[in-house]
């Protein structure tokens, strides 16, 4: 365990202790980060990841405990008094939330309450609890994301502000294009659309985070009206790169804010935000490609630019399992060489499109014919990170053309390779492994193994085809 994270751990083990002690006084945000030593906002951060619950739902989960279990050998203290003294306003909130968590009422607990004994309670957190947890999200965290330490410069920004109508950003992002257009003040060169929270999303409720859409501008604005000038100021962010849908984005920031925290560094005060790279409405899965930033203090052991991976090793072996697989880029590399390869050899035959590298579960990069384009076709050759094989797929240039050619395979008696199970959800028609277990360190013998696999497969479906 690192340096950082002992200290985090330590600090809201003591918060915890203290508030499991004083559960009948006034537990203010203001007075826990302080005995926390953290100011309010890094504190929720802090507490919830570790925790992975929200500050006033623990404390309201933990008194709801004490109540009951003070019932359960007591029955017969007023339940009115037992409210009041742990921090309820009225009977009516604390027996909603009783019954939110319990199912039953207080006063029926009362009766019944032993008989639910091994039921209730929650298992009290432990750093060891804490670590298994979050080997699911780290596991998330490195088949989706590439984490770099950069200092990013001093950033310009047009923005719009709104409270917890999330649904409205696209129109934010609009107003703010045609207004830098029709003022000419968009900063082209460099161009950025960004999200930035001025709340955190994990402890405020979804209708009140108040966030900021931005776009770079070249100068400075009048702040007056719905549009207002922000800037982004100079400092050491991580930041993760992601292709993920929608609802995956909180995953992400949860992974990211664990990630700090594993990695031993320090939040700092600052501007959490979301950088876009792409358009999802017109991404084939409808994904994001954004880059996930949040501050962090510079410190000894931050290297710029350097890229880190979440270690999900407990024991050696394991440790130098993932030393002998090939990281993201050297994958990437690898598929450019490719590439290269059948642009060499097959330059005359076909046309092929670069290599796909948005996503860090797989690569790709097509070949067409004059005679495939006419028919809005093509071969797709890639690359799985994941489970580190190599396929080949026939697709097409859209979900239609991949429909009609899927129908008239499913409807013959061909079977030769693994057909689609649905174009619904599959950029594939027809696809086939040839590779499963590539051995890197004989290029030579696996791209000639590629190609001979590919061509075949290539072969057989343009007969078929023709």
């Amino acid at each position: 365990m690192n340096e950082t994270r002992r200290e985090y751990l330590k600090r809201i083990n003591n918060v915890l202790n203290f508030i499991e002690n004083n559960l009948d006084t006034n537990l203010s945000l203001e007075f826990l980060s302080k005995k926390a030593h953290y100011s309010a906002y890094h504190f929720h951060r802090v507490f919830s990841t570790i925790v992975n619950e929200r500050l006033n739902e623990y404390i309201n989960r933990k008194r709801i405990e004490r109540i009951a279990s003070i019932l359960l050998v007591k029955p017969n203290l007023s339940l009115k008094d037992l409210a009041y003294k742990y921090g309820f306003n009225s009977d009516n909130s604390f027996s909603r939330a009783f019954k939110k968590y319990y199912g039953i009422s207080p006063s029926k607990f009362k009766s019944e309450g032993k008989e639910l004994l091994s039921k209730i309670g929650v298992e009290s957190f432990s750093s060891e609890k804490y670590i298994c947890s979050i080997d699911n999200i780290k596991q998330w965290t490195k088949m989706n994301a590439q984490i770099t330490i950069k200092e990013l410069p001093e950033l310009k920004l047009a923005s719009i502000s709104n409270i917890g109508h999330f649904e409205e950003a696209g129109s934010m992002f609009q107003k703010l294009m045609e207004w830098g257009h029709q003022k000419r003040i968009l900063d082209t060169s460099n161009f950025k659309a960004i999200t930035i929270y001025h709340d955190n999303p994990n402890i405020t409720q979804t209708s009140k985070v108040r966030f900021s859409t931005c776009v770079t501008i070249s100068e400075s604005i009048n702040t007056n009206g719905v549009i207002k000038q922000h800037n982004l100021k100079k400092g050491i962010y991580g930041i993760g790169h992601f292709e993920i849908k929608a609802e995956e984005i909180s995953k992400a920031w949860k992974s990211m804010c664990i990630w700090v925290i594993e990695n031993g560094y320090e939040f700092r005060d600052g501007d959490y935000f979301e950088l876009y790279h792409n358009d999802h409405n017109i991404h084939p899965e409808q994904k994001f490609i954004m880059d996930i930033c949040i501050p962090l203090e510079k410190i000894e052991n931050i290297k710029l630019g350097e890229i880190k991976n979440v270690n999900l090793s407990k024991n050696n072996s394991q440790n130098q399992e993932c030393e002998n697989n090939l990281d993201y880029h050297q994958l990437i590399n690898y598929m450019k060489e490719l590439r290269l390869f059948f642009q060499k050899e097959y330059d005359t035959i076909f046309k092929l499109g670069k290599v796909y590298q948005g996503d860090p579960n797989f690569s790709y990069f097509s070949l067409t014919t004059d005679e495939l384009k006419k028919q809005k076709l093509k071969f797709v050759i890639i690359l799985n990170h994941k489970e580190v094989c190599f396929s080949i797929c026939l697709s097409g240039q859209n979900k239609s053309i991949r429909k009609k050619y899927w129908k008239i395979f499913k409807g013959s008696d061909w079977n030769k390779y693994h057909l689609a199970e649905s174009i619904d959800d599959s950029l594939s028609i027809i696809d086939q492994t040839i590779v499963e277990e590539p051995n890197f360190n004989a290029k030579g013998n696996l791209t000639e193994k590629i190609e001979k696999e590919s061509m075949k497969f290539i072969k057989e479906l343009k007969d078929i085809l023709d």
